[in-house]
């Protein structure tokens, strides 16, 4: 024979025991409404002196999306279907102060009626403890990013110096042998004249030459088509001289784009005649399947770090030119605003798809073959822009084409000395 329980000492002792789980405990009715509360949940939520009939779940939510009162009531719908919810919760104490809990909540029967029991434990320690550690982790992700960054500009730094080295050596083993030819292209245009005055005069005597002797000579002359060497041997020198000054100008370009001979110091400087001396030394990855058009504005002088900025402009020119398949144009601009100059290189290449927009400027990121491109041109420009206080700015449409714009202050950014 069972013992007899007494319902009066069952409930009691029930009571005793659920007001002492630490757990906040909610008992719903299938309807969703609130019908009792353990001391937990009381203390929890400021609920001691409150009706709980007065009380519905809404109000113990934050009401923002995710966590509002519909959005808990199709929870405690999945419940009732037999589907037990395990949850984070933005609730709301009666004060009005928000706090984080967890939330389990399942349906469970007491006779013949079916009731929704929520289990809630307070986790703001635990939210506090993971917002700390994210923040600890973007900052270390931000100075890995600032690590990063230091690193590939230092390598260019150091590329930019053996560039600086490279070109110093080859202007000076490039501009001795040039010196010689230029100086012995006007030698031989000199002695040219002279021959040609001699062969004016003999033409003038040609009438007073025996009979015989005359004839011999104008035979030689229609051989050897004096007249035609006359006016190609002038065509001959004027080009080669033309070469000559390409040879040397091309010479100075690379000694002016690495600042071959000095230390990198700040200094006024003209934007164009950098622009027109990177154009110079790219001119080969340009000139086969591009047409590269000028609109120049006016430009006071900018007081930067002329090669470095002759880098990004390299840079821009030679993705310009990558950008674009078979035949296109690349368009340079410049202009200004404010105490602002700007300058854009555009093309009509294949255009940037916008997911990749967001990472052009990611130090390693490129779209370009294996082998073709180190993903450091666009990371290293925008350190050198930012260096300078400026910006880069790009639009671009898939298919039609990319316009970068580079802005640069005209005055000496902070920290780099007095401009004058």
């Amino acid at each position: 024979m069972k013992p007899v329980r007494d319902p009066c000492v069952e409930a009691e002792r029930f009571a005793v025991i659920f007001d002492a789980i630490s757990e906040a405990i909610f008992l719903h009715d299938d309807s969703g409404r609130i019908v009792e509360i353990n001391e937990a949940a009381a203390r929890m939520y400021g609920l001691e002196e409150v009706d709980l009939a007065s009380i519905d779940i809404g109000q113990l939510s934050v009401g923002v999306p995710p966590y509002t009162q519909a959005d808990a009531i199709a929870l405690v719908a999945a419940a009732r279907a037999g589907q037990p919810q395990d949850f984070e919760w933005h609730a709301r104490r009666r004060s009005g102060e928000l706090f984080w809990v967890r939330v389990r909540l399942r349906a469970m029967c007491v006779g013949e009626r079916t009731y929704l029991l929520a289990v809630v434990d307070d986790i703001g320690e635990r939210k506090r403890f993971q917002e700390a550690v994210d923040a600890n982790m973007r900052d270390l992700v931000a100075l890995n990013t600032k690590l990063e960054n230091a690193h590939v500009q230092l390598l260019q730094s150091e590329k930019m110096a053996s560039i600086g080295q490279l070109a110093a050596g080859v202007a000076h083993e490039i501009n001795n042998p040039v010196g010689y030819v230029y100086s012995n292209l006007g030698s031989l245009e000199n002695y040219l004249r002279d021959f040609l005055a001699m062969l004016d005069a003999y033409e003038k005597a040609e009438p007073a030459m025996e009979a015989d002797v005359r004839a011999a000579v104008q035979a030689l002359r229609r051989e050897l088509d004096i007249d035609y060497l006359r006016q190609d041997v002038a065509t001959l020198l004027a080009e080669t001289r033309e070469g000559v000054n390409r040879v040397r100008k091309i010479v100075q370009d690379l000694k002016d784009f690495s600042h071959a001979g000095s230390g990198e110091e700040w200094r006024w400087a003209d934007i164009h005649a950098g622009l027109e001396s990177t154009l110079n030394i790219v001119a080969n990855e340009l000139k086969y399947k591009t047409t590269v058009v000028r609109e120049y504005g006016e430009l006071p002088q900018i007081y930067c770090l002329p090669s470095q900025l002759n880098q990004v402009f390299m840079n821009l020119l030679v993705n310009a030119a990558h950008a674009i398949e078979t035949r296109g144009v690349v368009t340079v601009r410049t202009g200004s605003g404010g105490k602002e100059v700007w300058v854009e290189v555009e093309d009509t290449g294949c255009g940037i798809p916008p997911d990749h927009l967001k990472r052009i400027f990611d130090p390693f990121f490129t779209t370009k073959p294996v082998g073709k491109g180190t993903g450091l041109g666009l990371a290293v420009s925008y350190s050198i822009v930012e260096k300078h206080r400026g910006r880069i700015e790009v639009r671009s449409e898939v298919g039609k084409g990319t316009a970068f714009r580079v802005w640069l202050p005209v005055e000496a950014p902070a920290g780099t000395g007095d401009p004058a």
